[in-house]
């Protein structure tokens, strides 16, 4: 019986009452024996009576709880059979031995006695066993007290509840819950915007009338591919679409690898410049505002990579899709107009100008970078061009700047530079966006002003905190973009032969002798630059190749195999280590060969890391494939720098290959 049942007859109070009791009797004994024997005779029937419906308070209680707790104990049997929750135990062999009735309806049988455990459940096994779970409960002393878990069995989906310490297992569906998550998540809101990117050009040379219907059989494409994939499309203006759609659509339109973008492409392939669209997504952010400025930023994205593909962003994936297409030119002279202007009214309130490029810099950096040299001079302010290290693909280059010793002591290391970098100092970063690959990214971090100028596609990594980016992957090299910027930044433009040449060995060798990626402007600059004086004799000389290098070239060459037909692929054997220019310029004679629309060459660098270059005529977007291996480029010029052997690079390289073709084609 509990202790405060137990005290309530038999607590310090009713002895002492009794004691009390007794001495009264013994007083009134002394007075008066008579009335002392009676109240002796009284006291003891009291007390006996008191004992007797105590004994009986005592049997009564015990009946009770006896009966209650059966009560209690039959009424939990049956709870703990018929509840809706599945209730298994299990042994240390991981074999069941009991299970509830519910538990039993779960898998379709009355009982679960015997069975393995992973059998029944194989992804719960890890768990079962006290291994890593999902979620994990502990208690105070650091004992793990229960795990967490999401499993399936047949087509329901159930919360599963593990107590290994009693190996003891709940199981209580969510399938209405699961079913309501994903439901919510696939209504969520996606936000885009769709740009016909080159309307002007496409449409140029035609009148109204054929501009009208142009737009028109290019608008109502987009119209019945929105309506196909669910897409609500808002037109803005006559060439920017509005996308609202739920992210259902949006996967079904990832699935699809926007085929809209192919369709419109092909359906005006007779134009003389074929109309190409970009399209900016954007979805998982927690506000409608949120969302259309990152839909903006991937629209930015797919237009700075060339145009022609559409930029996903979600959460923190970021995917790209067509691309497929060489990006058609499109600058005006207006925008260089308006970017020398800016960047006049910046050098002129700077106290000083520091020009960088990437690491390893190639000619068309370090030639970008003397361009920009000279025009803070022309408004003498202090400039200087920070270069570090010898590099073989500007070997020749800086033995003829060192005949010019005024533009030569103009190079200073990234020390130098971080030593008299100031708030007021002006860092103008040539020839690559991402702060990463510039040559001291200590300088971009330091630096309160920043210039971004730039050909390449724009990639996921970018120095967003720039004060002005002129970034136009439609031009041939840095040198182009430097060389228009030059016309309009200062009214009287004045070059030496030396900075006209470099600038024009720029251009020269990004376009590889003006034979891939110009355009009409890239013509208009290198004239520019040989009215200047630019001297082409030194060119060729600064670009001819050693003898020694050429016969390596074709020891490398002479291990090369084609695949899919069109794709020359050399990798080079075990221990063989050659300089990424050489890897660069065998990638670039396999294209000249026969047959060969696209060329990759695997080999590894002196540093121990593997190189790849990639090289295409335009057909196949080579940056694509070297983004996915980590690396990026250009649509016919790319890279990437690998950790591992040449063998373990070769096979990413394929499987990369193969999973596009299964896609949607290696060729356009």
């Amino acid at each position: 019986m509990p202790k405060f049942l137990q005290r309530r007859w038999h607590g310090y109070h009713t002895v002492w009452a009794f004691l009390l009791l007794l001495v009264l009797i013994i007083v009134v004994s002394i007075y008066n024996w008579v009335l002392g024997i009676v109240s002796l005779f009284l006291a003891g029937t009291l007390c006996f009576t008191m004992l007797k419906a105590e004994l009986s308070f005592r049997r009564n209680l015990v009946e009770y709880i006896n009966g209650l707790s059966f009560r209690i104990k039959r009424v939990e049997g049956e709870a703990i059979g018929t509840l809706p929750l599945g209730i298994i135990l299990y042994g240390e062999d991981r074999s069941v031995e009991w299970n509830n009735r519910y538990a039993g309806e779960i898998f379709s049988r009355k009982s679960l006695l015997g069975e393995p455990l992973p059998e029944l459940l194989p992804d719960l096994v890890p768990a079962a066993a006290g291994g890593p779970p999902v979620k994990r409960e502990t208690g105070k002393e650091g004992i793990q007290k229960e795990v967490r878990m999401e499993i399936s069995v047949d087509e329901r989906y159930f919360q599963a509840v593990v107590i290994p310490s009693e190996r003891l297992l709940y199981l209580y569906e969510i399938t209405e819950l699961i079913d309501l998550r994903q439901r919510y998540e696939e209504e969520k809101l996606a936000l885009g915007i769709l740009l016909m990117d080159n309307l002007d050009e496409a449409a140029q040379g035609m009148d109204d009338q054929q501009r009208t219907s142009l737009i028109a059989k290019v608008t109502s494409e987009i119209t019945e591919w929105g309506k196909q994939f669910e897409v609500y499309l808002r037109r803005l203006s006559s060439e920017r679409y509005m996308m609202l759609l739920n992210y259902r659509s949006l996967q079904a339109l990832e699935e699809s690898r926007f085929v809209i973008l192919d369709e419109v492409r092909e359906m005006t392939a007779d134009l003389k410049v074929p109309m190409t669209l970009s399209i900016g997504l954007a979805f998982g952010a927690e506000s409608a505002s949120e969302l259309g400025a990152l839909a903006q930023s991937s629209l930015d994205m797919a237009l700075g990579r060339g145009g022609d593909q559409a930029a996903v962003k979600a959460g923190q994936r970021l995917s790209f899709y067509g691309g497929k297409s060489n990006a058609a030119e499109k600058r005006t002279r207006v925008r260089a107009r308006v970017i020398a202007h800016a960047l006049r009214d910046l050098i002129q309130e700077s106290d000083r100008v520091i020009i960088m490029g990437h690491r390893n810099p190639d000619i068309d950096a370090v030639g970008a970078s003397i361009g920009l040299l000279r025009a803070a001079q022309m408004y003498n302010v202090e400039a200087d061009i920070v270069l570090e290290g010898p590099n073989p693909s500007i070997t020749r280059m800086l033995e003829q700047l060192r005949r010019d010793e005024e533009l030569y002591s103009s190079f200073i290391t990234t020390e130098q530079a971080l030593q008299v970098m100031t708030e007021h100092t002006l860092l103008i970063v040539v020839d690559t966006h991402k702060a990463s690959m510039t040559m001291e990214p200590r300088l971009v971090q330091y630096a309160s002003r920043i210039v971004v100028v730039d050909h390449h596609r724009r990639g996921e990594e970018f120095i967003n905190e720039a004060v002005l980016v002129y970034l136009e992957p439609y031009a041939s090299s840095t040198c182009e973009l430097v060389t228009e910027l030059l016309q309009y930044i200062h009214e009287k433009v004045k070059l030496s032969t030396l900075e006209a040449t470099m600038l024009l060995a720029g251009i020269t060798v990004d376009t590889k002798h003006f034979a891939l990626h110009t355009g009409s402007r890239t013509f208009e600059a290198a004239g520019f630059l040989r009215r200047l004086g630019a001297d082409t004799i030194l060119i060729q000389r600064m670009l001819k190749e050693d003898l020694q290098e050429y016969i390596s070239k074709a020891e490398i060459i002479k291990h090369a195999r084609m695949v899919y037909d069109h794709i020359a692929l050399v990798v080079t054997a075990p221990g063989m280590k050659i300089p990424q220019l050489l890897i660069a310029q065998t990638a670039d004679t396999l294209l000249g060969m026969t047959n060969v629309l696209a060329s990759f060459v695997i080999s590894e660098r002196p540093d121990g890391l593997i190189g790849i270059s990639a090289r295409s005529l335009g057909r196949m977007n080579v940056q694509v494939v070297m983004e996915k291996l980590g690396g990026g480029g250009h649509l016919t010029n790319a890279a990437v720098q690998l950790e591992g052997t040449s063998k373990e690079a070769e096979a990413r390289l394929l499987e990369v290959l193969a999973e596009i073709e299964a896609k949607e084609g290696l060729f356009e």
